[in-house]
């Protein structure tokens, strides 16, 4: 409806994205088997260029408008913590794109091709057809052409994106078509994933034969120094430094707002303020029904549409609460239950009938019937707003924040470096004094994965404090609460800690050990005598293991102190009455006795295997376009085919091209 083609935004390129995405997922690792870094070819791809893959390229600002594309969806409202990470999501952009591109151009090297007709299906049928096609009705070109527009494309790119995902479908569908599920392997599936089992199992437990462990200081000793090798430098590099945090929000604080600052955004931005003809509406619609495909238009149930919504009509024209009306009639769920409202609406947002109808009326004035493809419409017009150029007065409250942010934002930028000279010329503690911000602060050791103070955990700072050289001079780094100078003044190296110094952790390493073996041992001497004994309860009370029983059990079913089946094959093996071999079981040993095998009915059977079929087939698939991609690859590096610039690349993930565009 109207309402959703106003609210059709910014969803596009994820859905676009996602299609491709679901496609390349599960290969994205056999893909790259040895990293971007590892395709070096032969003749870089040129500046601005990312890379070359057959007739297909990844240029420099597709990687950065997908990079903050992601960032967009996983952080909405923005922040420092996404700007920092542009990097990050910049290799993974860059990843994404050459998984595509490599699979798109070897879709055309095999000679596969997407017709018109065939984009045009996939826009009808596919994932956006209720966007571009609601109701099986084609939004209209100028609509179609706002729809790519609002989503940062121009129609040849959307429509672009759209045939490689079509063109990536093709492949995968040639390439799997080989693959072959017999009725054999489907029954197999089907009893493996349907039998189940009821058993009694003995525990053993590793927490209670910790509890019987008491190591003298011999044996550790004896421990600490067959593993030293394992304890060499584990005392990591430890830092000790001098810093001052200049905070964002407290600058943000202090921070003023002219009208004078007001003027000069203004006045920079005025574009942006710029509106174009607008109405505010409020409609009744009275649908009428869609013909079957091929089929004529009902005349008569278009007729009785028609007499409903003269009827309507007519209680408006009398004086009628149109809201009420609106609740009570309309067939547009969006807008009845709020009496019809729809809001402001600009040109090219709706269908042409309603927009031309809506535009031609006056403020406070109703439409008589309005014919459109969703059926007749009752349009009155609250209010009305001629293009214009909004003055300042009128987005005062919209620019204010914005204004302060960038005013605090470069004030901050404009202490720290301030700071940071004073620091570099008067000394680090001549600076600190005269700071404004929190007073300096001079820290103990510490090592990397440490929190300071006023820092918390902040990685992108730690990297700056231990790429650090000794004597250097006070540095500044910016971190999510604004920026940091500091001055590192001393550096330990890693160490090996003394027997004494890591005691503890060597006592534990030493009965975890020590457990782990003992289980293992007392859980196959406990197997052994069940086997010898043909009894289970008997052996385990003789070695103090613990008896339980298992309901009937799936194989992704769970059993107390046993966990998940799914890692117990063993136990479905057996036959009733027979005994297993040792299984561990998380931290315990387990040994169990099946009691009964509850094996799937012919008519379970004849109810899935279509399922399972399906389910075996996909697999298949997968594994064979897996393969398929993972030959791609190595015969794209041996021929040169994939060739990655690897300065754009460095460029791309590395702290300089978060201001990239």
């Amino acid at each position: 409806m109207i309402r959703q083609l106003q609210n059709a935004g910014p969803t596009l390129k994820i859905i676009l994205g996602a299609m491709l995405v679901i496609i390349c997922a599960s290969m994205a690792i056999t893909l790259i088997p040895g990293g971007i870094g590892s395709s070096l070819g032969i003749g870089a791809p040129p500046a601005g260029v990312l890379a070359t893959i057959g007739d297909q390229t990844v240029t420099v600002p597709e990687v950065q408008r997908e990079a903050k594309a992601m960032i967009r969806q996983q952080f909405p409202k923005g922040g420092p913590q996404a700007s920092m990470l542009l990097p990050y999501f910049a290799s993974q952009a860059a990843q994404q794109l050459i998984n595509e591109k490599a699979l798109v151009a070897e879709a055309h090297r095999m000679g596969l091709r997407v017709s018109d007709e065939e984009l045009r299906e996939e826009l009808q049928h596919g994932q956006l057809g209720a966007m571009l096609f609601p109701d099986g009705k084609f939004v209209g070109q100028e609509e179609y052409e706002n729809f790519v527009q609002r989503n940062d494309l121009t129609v040849p790119q959307f429509e672009g994106m759209e045939k490689d995902f079509i063109l990536v479908r093709k492949l995968r569908a040639l390439v799997s078509s080989s693959a072959f599920v017999s009725d054999a392997e489907v029954r197999d599936e089907f009893d493996h994933r349907n039998t189940k089992v009821k058993f009694e199992y003995a525990v053993i437990t590793q927490a209670d034969i910790l509890k019987e462990l008491h190591p003298t200081d011999e044996e550790l000793k004896a421990y600490y120094e067959r593993n030293k090798a394992t304890y060499n430098n584990s005392i990591p590099e430890q830092r000790q430094i001098k810093y001052v945090v200049v905070d964002s929000a407290k600058v943000a604080a202090t921070t003023t707002v002219t009208d004078q600052d007001l003027q000069s955004y203004y006045n920079q931005h005025r574009e942006e303020f710029r509106t174009s003809d607008q109405v505010k509406v409020s409609h009744i619609l009275i649908k009428t029904p869609l013909p079957a495909p091929g089929a004529k238009e009902d005349d008569k149930a278009i007729a009785d549409s028609r007499a409903k919504a003269e009827d309507v009509l007519k209680q408006v024209k009398a004086g009628g609460d149109f809201a009420k009306l609106a609740e009570k009639y309309s067939d547009d769920p969006g807008s009845a239950k709020s009496g019809g409202e729809l809001g402001w609406i600009g040109r090219g947002r709706t269908v042409p009938e309603f927009e031309k109808a809506a535009f031609s009326l006056g403020k406070g004035q109703t439409s008589d019937l309005v014919k459109s493809s969703y059926g007749f419409h009752i349009i009155r017009v609250e209010d009305k707003q001629e293009a214009h150029l909004r003055t300042l007065a009128e987005v005062k409250s919209e620019i204010e924040e914005k204004v302060k942010q960038q005013k605090a934002t470069q004030a901050t930028e404009s202490a720290a470096n301030a700071l940071l000279s004073k620091a570099r010329t008067a000394g680090f503690d001549a600076a600190a004094a005269s700071s404004k911000g929190e007073a300096a602060v001079t820290t103990d050791f510490f090592s990397k994965t440490d929190n300071l103070p006023g820092l918390g955990a902040s990685p992108q700072f730690m990297d700056a404090v231990f790429n650090q050289s000794e004597k250097a001079p006070p540095d500044v780094v910016q971190v999510p609460q604004g920026y940091v100078v500091f001055q590192l003044l001393a550096v330990k190296p890693p160490a090996t800690p003394t027997f004494e110094e890591i005691r503890a952790k060597v006592e534990a390493q030493f009965k975890n050990e020590r457990a782990g073996f003992l289980l293992h041992q007392k859980t196959q001497e406990l197997s052994d005598r069940a086997k010898s004994e043909h009894d289970l309860k008997k052996a385990a009370k003789e070695l103090g293991a613990t008896i339980k029983m298992s309901d009937l059990v799936a194989p992704d079913g769970q059993v107390p102190d046993f966990g998940s089946m799914s890692s117990a094959a063993s136990v479905f093996s057996l036959k009733p009455g027979e005994i297993s071999a040792p299984i561990t079981a998380g931290g315990n040993g387990v040994v169990a006795q099946l009691l009964e095998k509850q094996a799937p009915t012919d008519q379970d059977f004849a109810a899935k295997k279509d399922q399972i079929r399906e389910s075996l087939l996909e697999s298949k698939q997968s594994d064979l376009f897996g393969l398929f991609v993972t030959n791609l690859r190595k015969d794209m590096e041996n021929s040169h085919r994939l060739k990655v610039n690897q300065d754009e690349m460095k460029n791309l993930t590395r702290q300089g091209a978060q201001e990239g565009e």
